[in-house]
């Protein structure tokens, strides 16, 4: 049987946030491994750069955009 499970949209941008910092984190071991292994094509590893720099910026957005706004 399945259950019909309902997330508010909080919920959703959570589990949105974590899977963005784990490709983040996937991306950063395959970098250091193509680097460290001197036959890694430069192309493939500045897309790989490329790719990285867009998911932080993702990242900060969704994390912005969970973090309440506090007035000091």
């Amino acid at each position: 049987m399945n259950a019909h499970i309902e997330m508010n949209p909080e919920e959703v941008l959570r589990v949105k946030l974590e899977v963005l910092k784990r490709e983040h984190r996937d991306l950063d071991e395959a970098i250091t491994a193509l680097a460290q292994s001197g036959r890694g094509d430069a192309l493939a590893l500045v897309r790989l750069k490329k790719r990285k720099l867009a998911l932080k910026d993702q990242i900060a957005r969704l994390e912005d955009l969970l973090t309440p706004d506090i007035i000091a």
